[in-house]
């Protein structure tokens, strides 16, 4: 009888060894078709950064999830030891690539050096940001939808915006409309994802566009459970313990502005079809609209900001279809009531956040972040955007957004939302 229990002990235990085996093997090897570079490497100490404190990573971790921590951790030691190619100082190409894009072309890069901009005490900055955030996370008389569930409660599509750098230890939630598409870059050079002719990337802004916004270059947290199973989510939380998280905000009124001239000033085929077409025919009461966007363009038939806010107001809009990522909520993309970040930038203050992170992150000699383009959004510009936008309209755009507005400590836009 104790024989037969402990052959069937043996043969659990080894089924676990072979499970986790293959778990480290798949992790290092099995995404190379498609050129993800996952393996697992020591992340780099952030040093400083606000919020984390020593020892804290590993503390009250689940028996399971203990168990998995330290095998990560044994497979970065082993990797730790590998020379890195990507950890020599980053000899600067072209440093003003061709611009293919249209919306890069006709709005261009900021090229200046910026020398004259007053430092900031970054240190304070981020550890203010952090208290704001945090203070109304527990404040239960502010609410918003979903802020009272747990990180276990968060669907894995909704994850689909945190994407992983394992060899350097970050955790990035890009938010649409907040310098995303450099901050991928960015990521997809550190983490070694995407390659040229067989050679990482080198210069973020020598990676086109149309990679840069491809899913299948980057690692994020909703593909996990394709590759580990039911342990995807332990791994998920020791990965938020372990790495350091950083997510870019701005002003939700000033992003929804963006949004609109991204998407519907420039010609944007799929944004015309999915989005501009139904707002054309629910609000402007158009009829027989073009089945081009160069048509309608041509015809002077285009999105009014006015059609777009009364589409973001309209309670049948959700009920067909989630926010488009490009005027969702940024609560809802990166669930800051869940996910303790170490690290919050803003848009406004992009240049100097940008260069303190890279420095935290200590990948500062790698790379530098990309410029800012010419003709960004301004906040200035708000007053004139919402002019011809009713009050009553305006304050409704106000509670959908006002969590955002909140969570990251931009003021409530009194001027607008009184006559």
């Amino acid at each position: 009888m104790t024989k037969a229990r402990l052959l069937r002990l043996s043969v659990v235990l080894v089924s676990i060894f072979m499970i986790l085996l293959i778990i480290v093997y798949w992790d290092n090897v099995g995404t190379a078709h498609f050129y993800l570079h996952t393996s697992f490497s020591r992340p780099h100490s952030p040093g400083g950064i606000p919020g984390i404190a020593a020892g804290e990573d590993w503390e009250a971790l689940p028996d399971v999830d203990e168990f998995l921590a330290k095998l990560l951790s044994s497979s970065l030691k082993q990797n730790s030891s590998i020379p890195r190619k990507t950890e020599q100082l980053l000899v600067q190409g072209s440093s003003k690539p061709v611009v293919s894009n249209l919306e890069e072309n006709v709005r261009g890069y900021d090229w200046s050096t910026h020398n004259d901009r007053n430092s900031l005490d970054q240190e304070k900055l981020q550890i203010e940001r952090q208290r704001t955030l945090r203070e109304f996370c527990a404040n239960s008389s502010f609410t918003f939808p979903t802020k009272e569930r747990s990180f276990d409660d968060i669907p894995n599509y909704e994850l689909n915006h945190l994407i992983v750098d394992d060899r350097h230890g970050v955790i990035y939630c890009y938010v649409p409309k907040v310098a995303c598409t450099n901050w991928k870059r960015v990521m997809i050079v550190l983490s070694e994802s995407l390659l040229d002719q067989g050679v990482p990337y080198r210069n973020p802004l020598d990676i086109p566009r149309e990679h840069v916004h491809n899913t299948s270059t980057h690692l994020t947290f909703n593909k996990f459970w394709r590759r580990y199973g039911k342990f995807s989510r332990h791994l998920m939380k020791i990965k938020l313990k372990k790495y350091t998280k950083f997510l870019f905000v701005r002003d939700p009124f000033v992003r929804l502005i963006s949004a609109f001239r991204s998407k519907f000033e420039l010609e944007n085929e799929e944004f015309y079809r999915r989005f501009a077409i139904p707002m054309l025919k629910l609000y402007s009461n158009h009829t027989n609209l073009p089945t081009s966007v160069s048509e309608a363009f041509g015809a002077g038939l285009k999105v009014s900001f006015s059609d777009f806010i009364q589409y973001l107001l309209d309670p049948r809009t959700e009920k067909m279809v989630p926010f488009n990522e490009h005027w969702r909520q940024i609560y809802r993309l990166c669930h800051p009531c869940q996910i303790d970040y170490d690290f919050i930038g803003k848009l406004e203050t992009l240049d100097e956040d940008a260069a303190y992170l890279l420095q935290l992150l200590k990948v500062d000699r790698l790379l530098r972040f990309p410029p800012s383009y010419r003709n960004r959004t301004a906040s200035s510009w708000e007053d004139n955007w919402f002019a011809k936008i009713p009050l009553a309209w305006r304050q409704q755009l106000y509670k959908l957004y006002e969590a955002d507005f909140v969570l990251f400590g931009y003021p409530k836009p009194e001027d607008l939302l009184k006559d």
